[in-house]
């Protein structure tokens, strides 16, 4: 977690459990796509989440969970500077 605060310059960037819905927005589709995290990473109201090896953004919604927009590819680094 510290490489991960240091790179975001967020101190209070943390890990988040797995007990939550996590989806993702597909263009054209009206349903979303359920991912199955093995890390969930918080910044305020904004997310990492890494699906089979990619990191895709969204946001921490009020009841826990989390819904992407994008996937940023699978350097952890890359996506926490698209933050």
């Amino acid at each position: 977690m510290e490489r991960v605060r240091a790179l975001s310059g967020d101190p209070s960037a943390a890990l988040l459990s797995f007990d939550r819905l996590v989806v993702v927005e597909v263009a054209g589709q009206a349903d979303y796509e359920l991912l199955r995290p093995d890390v969930i990473l918080s910044f305020h109201e904004l997310c990492l989440v890494r699906d089979d090896g990619e990191w895709f953004m969204g946001q921490l919604n009020n009841d826990g969970s989390v819904i992407c927009w994008a996937s940023y590819g699978s350097d952890l680094a890359e996506a926490i500077r698209n933050l």
